[in-house]
């Protein structure tokens, strides 16, 4: 397996790398001496923030359009990055959570989900992941979520698309491992970024912030770990609760508070995020 102890000259991809846990992975690889290109759907605000990152931690930060969902679009981001040099990191980190009861979820919301949360993840793989299996190196990092071990209602697609991330990444990470690529997966909490605006935490729970999972995200390719929490004791926390017969793993959950954390979403704190990611 891939250990990068130093991430100095990496060249590190980072999809919805315009804000959010995106952005702060950007610049904790950018800080760390990496060449980081950014790709995103919002071209303006992602060329601003790789201006930004370049000026203020020194290292050389791009970026260019991309629309994780579209093929033509991965390649067309590569060709336009691809001054940085080949790919050593991938950070397959664009997604999207619009929220609400399935029955009441229009058909082309659903679909977004999927093409955004699973099919971004599977398409960056294919375009990217060739050149590390024909150099013997290279580590994929997938944003996955905590809801894709534990399902919640309000979130079905969300908790669906989530769910197949985390079988797509155990799946290739036992296919390329022999070509020497480290395929791993990230799963965070509630988070404190625009997507998860208005979103209550478990009782007990303290959201994270972007930076947080941004530590991880590097982490990970530090010291390659199949699957990795944040924070790290939420997966114990789950495991446990699934060695528990389901009527006491119900109790407990409600008593947490975390069985509804979706469903009670605050509409008004959600408003803007949801009109933007719909309108998408």
């Amino acid at each position: 397996m891939t250990r990068h102890a130093e991430l100095r000259g990496l060249v590190v991809v980072v999809t919805g790398g315009a804000r959010g846990i995106g952005l702060a992975t950007a610049e904790r690889f950018a800080r760390a001496g990496a060449r980081v290109a950014l790709g995103d759907r919002d071209a303006e605000l992602a060329t601003t923030a790789a201006a930004d990152l370049a000026v203020r931690t020194g290292a050389r930060v791009v970026a260019a359009p991309l629309d994780v969902t579209e093929p033509a679009s991965w390649t067309a981001f590569l060709a336009a990055v691809a001054d940085l040099g080949p790919v050593d990191v991938l950070v397959n980190n664009a997604g999207i959570m619009p929220l609400g009861p399935v029955l009441e979820e229009p058909a082309e919301v659903a679909r977004r989900i999927f093409d955004v949360n699973l099919h971004g993840v599977v398409n960056g793989t294919k375009a990217v992941a060739p050149g590390m299996v024909e150099r013997g190196h290279g580590h994929v990092v997938n944003v996955a979520s905590a809801v894709g071990r534990v399902a919640l209602a309000g979130g079905a697609s969300y908790s669906a698309s989530k769910f197949a991330v985390v079988g797509f990444t155990e799946a290739t990470r036992a296919e390329l491992a022999p070509y020497g690529v480290d395929v791993a997966m990230v799963l965070p909490t509630v988070v404190t970024t625009e997507l998860s605006a208005g979103v209550p935490a478990a009782r007990g729970v303290k959201p994270v912030s972007a930076e947080d999972v941004a530590a991880v995200i590097e982490r990970a390719v530090r010291r390659p770990t199949a699957e990795q929490w944040v924070p790290r004791w939420s997966k114990s926390l789950a495991r446990g609760a699934d060695l528990m017969p389901r009527r006491l793993k119900a109790v407990t959950a409600r008593a947490l508070r975390a069985d509804s954390a979706l469903d009670h979403a605050d509409p008004a704190a959600r408003a803007a995020y949801e009109d933007r990611v719909r309108r998408s």
